[in-house]
């Protein structure tokens, strides 16, 4: 397939739907062993901060742009190309905002594959950051010496009893798999079962700095082990990722009833 990402692309001058480059979910789902039948719901939300458009008099306007997308579309867009075409919009006069959103829609519908929830939001109306709910893994004063995907420290309390409750960290990362570029983020953990090892999970979770997937598939793997090793009943996992060329994403996958309320948040990292 051929994605702009990690090759000089130059950066379009007009308005461009065609730098889009859609590439098909069930490639990376493969390679967890899952089939069409996936074990989870969810949605990924894209936030751009870098996007502007020309008014009809030639004034720049800005907005900061939120795409929400299901998990069940058929495709994700590679992030660069998404960049591309957020900046294609630059020097391009459109006659008003519903008109932009309009061709943000209908180019990230057929990009996508699915429905797309295309919304603009005033600068100074989405300037506040949030919290994370829930208890901070990242006090734990622990020894970590695992940087690759190790499923095998998860475990759950010895005579733990079941209980609900969600945990956060923010020392997450992982790596590109095409550049190999470091992908920050904020994990937030929400779960009904056996109670989780906290440090175990940490290190869990630690275990990826140095393991290479895209933001969809990181999080997906990640629900995938916490349900088989941690033997979690009921699960959300959220990811939510610093930006990088202007644009963040955030994959959330849970179980049908724990994804409808996720925490819908911009931290202060993004």
């Amino acid at each position: 397939m051929d994605i702009p990402l990690g090759k000089p692309t130059p950066a379009p001058e007009r308005y461009d739907p065609g730098v889009l480059a859609p590439m098909a979910r069930a490639a990376g789902r493969r390679g967890m062993g899952l089939d069409e039948a996936w074990p989870f719901a969810g949605e990924d939300l894209w936030r751009g901060y870098e996007f502007s458009w020309l008014s009809q008099r030639g004034m720049p306007q800005v907005a900061l742009v939120e795409l929400r997308v299901s998990a069940r579309s058929p495709n994700i867009v590679e992030s660069k190309s998404m960049k591309l075409y957020f900046n294609s919009f630059a020097q391009t006069r459109f006659d008003s905002e519903q008109v932009v959103a309009e061709c943000l829609r209908a180019d990230l519908q057929s990009a996508f594959g699915a429905p797309v929830a295309v919304t603009l939001k005033d600068l100074e109306a989405a300037a506040e950051a949030s919290l994370l709910p829930g208890a901070s893994l990242d006090s734990l004063d622990i020894d970590v010496d695992t940087y690759e995907r190790a499923p095998h420290l998860l475990s759950v309390v010895s005579g733990g009893s079941a209980l609900a409750e969600t945990v956060y960290t923010h020392r997450f990362r992982s790596l590109c798999p095409v550049t190999g570029q470091p992908d920050w983020a904020s994990l937030l953990i929400r779960y009904q079962g056996p109670a989780l090892d906290h440090a175990g999970l940490l290190r869990y979770l630690v275990s990826f700095r140095c393991h290479q997937a895209f933001h969809e598939t990181t999080v997906e793997q990640i629900f995938l082990d916490l349900k088989s090793h941690g033997h979690c009943e009921r699960l959300l996992v959220a990811g939510y990722f610093l930006r990088r060329g202007g644009v963040d994403i955030n994959p959330v996958r849970g179980d049908p009833g724990m994804v409808e309320d996720w925490p819908v948040l911009r931290l202060a990292r993004q």
